[in-house]
């Protein structure tokens, strides 16, 4: 027998089954998305690694000619060329910031549904706390430490958003991860 659903509610409908669905929604669209980011980036990064090879290449080529102005321009090229690589790695340590992020997000969604689905646990205000602070330990960055805070504060969406958007600025440096 199929369960109830918010298509055809019957006595056993349950806003908790619907919650889950929704969640599981979430966390498959965030890691089917996810998966599709890391293969685009795989094939950049695979083409910026034959870049710099051949832009080295090149660049050993050219230190072999003679001096002239035609060599000087290349030259200027290859480091123009090299700048803008330099510009795309730091653009990749942005996207591997929002990966993390995006990992962070699909775990706390997985870990709601699974604090949702269980009664036992669902009305237990202890395991929200636990549960709370389970995903604030998970956390690299300062800025979703930050966010979370704020919104565990009681601050808006928008609120939390300017406050560690706030700190990034204070912070200002790219992390590594």
């Amino acid at each position: 027998m199929a369960q109830s659903d918010s298509h055809q509610p019957d006595l056993d409908w349950s806003q908790v089954r619907e919650t889950v669905k929704l969640l599981t929604v979430s966390v498959s669209q965030v890691e089917s998305n996810m998966h599709a980011g890391d293969e685009s980036v795989s094939t950049l990064t695979e083409s910026f690694t034959g870049i710099v090879e051949h832009m080295t290449a090149i660049n050993d080529l050219l230190n072999t000619l003679e001096p002239s102005d035609t060599k000087s321009e290349a030259l200027a090229h290859c480091q123009q060329t090299s700048d803008k690589i330099q510009t795309s790695i730091i653009a990749f340590q942005f996207y591997d910031r929002l990966q993390q992020s995006l990992t962070h997000v699909a775990n706390a969604l997985k870990g709601l549904t699974e604090l949702v689905e269980s009664p036992e646990r669902l009305y237990n205000p202890m395991e929200w706390k636990k549960f709370q602070d389970d995903i604030r330990e998970k956390y690299t960055m300062e800025s979703e430490k930050i966010l979370f805070d704020a919104i565990l504060q009681g601050k808006s969406i928008e609120e939390a958003i300017k406050i560690a958007a706030k700190a990034d600025e204070e912070d200002d440096e790219i992390e590594l991860f």
